[in-house]
């Protein structure tokens, strides 16, 4: 059992009044210390990733030889401002909702959260990326297995209700890669992480038909969710001598933009009309601007041609995006697709909502009509992950725009 650092903490926060029902496409859970035992071949539990302590007193994770960090930023929900360090945490100085589920479920609902789609942390990375590069393949696809099956048994199968099933996956075999998105799909997972620039981490580009293909079909197939999330890859490229994540953090966006587009012109989603692919963080400012340049250069330079759709047309058809706020460019959600943006949490990370999601939404979207925001806040996740709804959406039919419901 964990003894929090209390000091560190701010009081628990009062449950929110709910103003709109939501469900989070982008929240992260902080692997347990125990994530690993017990879920590797006997002949590899020895080699499984562990919590290991530092000589200044960090907890960090340990894997062939390399140590993983949880910094700081990754993990501040519910910490006094002024005690944030970009130093690795300790679980006493972590919320529990970092990594207990039974945690996380009360906080989501003392912030009015009523689904969340997680991402992996730092012993995995954001799609995976730590063990598909391990060194020894099988105690690779070992861990990635293993990580799924904790997310199952102690993070999805409690509250089946409340989480989306995402999974990772071997991606340095097509193949193997293909049968985890089978097995995952076949206990309900509905989604899978896969790194938004592959060929950033040394991986094949998205235009390797032959390599990618398996991965893809199985998707396809098994109706899994291609979720990209903005870091998977890598931060942006900062000029020499820039310190700091500010740069980094403030340029998501246009990580998101980039990905979108090599997803995009990749031929997947035009060659695959039923694949289905989130853009996971980087907000909704930059769609719009994709969707007028693609129109721009396949009407002047002529681009595109040999598509039945128009590019722009299979970006909204294929592709969902996410915000958490967007006040000045909410208004372009009608180019978008009202049915295409999504509502993202990040919790626990620095830049979450959590706890004043519903303050954030309501005075960013409270100009907006009632059944766009169920719509954008919680129906359209709801149907692209395929998580049940609750029995009462809010806002309710006939609810004064811009003032919430209870």
């Amino acid at each position: 059992m964990v003894s929090l650092r209390e000091d560190l903490f701010l009081p628990d926060p009062e449950a929110r009044d709910v103003f709109a029902t939501i469900i989070s496409v982008d929240d992260h859970v902080v692997e347990p210390p125990h994530t690993f035992q017990g879920r590797l071949p006997r002949r590899l539990e020895g080699e499984a990733p562990r919590i290991v302590e530092t000589p200044e007193g960090h907890q960090v994770w340990e894997f062939q030889g390399k140590r993983y960090s949880q910094v700081g930023l990754n993990a501040v929900a519910g910490r006094r401002r002024e005690t944030v360090r970009m130093e690795p945490f300790r679980f006493e100085e972590m919320r529990p909702g970092c990594y207990d589920i039974e945690a996380r479920i009360s906080d989501m609902d003392l912030a009015g959260i009523w689904g969340s789609v997680n991402f992996p942390s730092q012993i995995t990375g954001f799609c995976g990326r730590v063990f598909f590069e391990a060194q020894d393949r099988e105690l690779g696809l070992a861990c990635i297995r293993a990580w799924n099956d904790w997310l199952y048994e102690e993070w999805r199968t409690p509250y089946p209700d409340r989480i989306v099933g995402l999974g990772i996956t071997y991606l340095s075999d097509p193949k193997l890669a293909a049968e985890e998105i089978h097995r995952n799909a076949a206990r309900g997972f509905t989604s899978v992480t896969l790194p938004e620039r592959p060929h950033a981490i040394g991986l094949p580009s998205l235009w390797d038909r032959d390599y990618w293909e398996p991965v893809i079909q199985a998707c396809v197939e098994t109706d899994t969710v291609v979720s990209l999330h903005v870091g998977s890859s890598g931060i942006y490229p900062g000029p020499p001598g820039v310190s700091g994540p500010g740069l980094g953090a403030t340029l998501f966006g246009q990580l998101s933009l980039s990905a979108c587009a090599e997803w995009l012109w990749s031929g997947w989603p035009r060659d695959f009309p039923t694949l289905r692919i989130a853009m996971s963080e980087g907000g909704i400012g930059w769609v719009a601007m994709l969707l007028d340049r693609l129109d721009n250069v396949v009407d002047r330079s002529g681009y595109g041609q040999g598509w039945d759709l128009r590019p722009s047309d299979v970006l909204r058809r294929n592709f969902w995006f996410c915000t958490i706020d967007d006040p000045s460019t909410i208004d372009t959600r009608y180019r978008i697709g009202v049915d295409h943006v999504m509502v993202e949490v990040d919790y626990p990370h620095g830049d979450s909502t959590w706890p004043y999601t519903q303050d954030v939404i309501r005075r960013a979207w409270g100009h907006v009509p009632p059944h766009e925001l169920r719509q954008m806040c919680a129906i359209n996740a709801a149907e692209l992950y395929r998580l049940p709804l609750p029995d009462v959406l809010l806002p309710e039919d006939g609810s004064v725009e811009g003032e919430g419901v209870r």
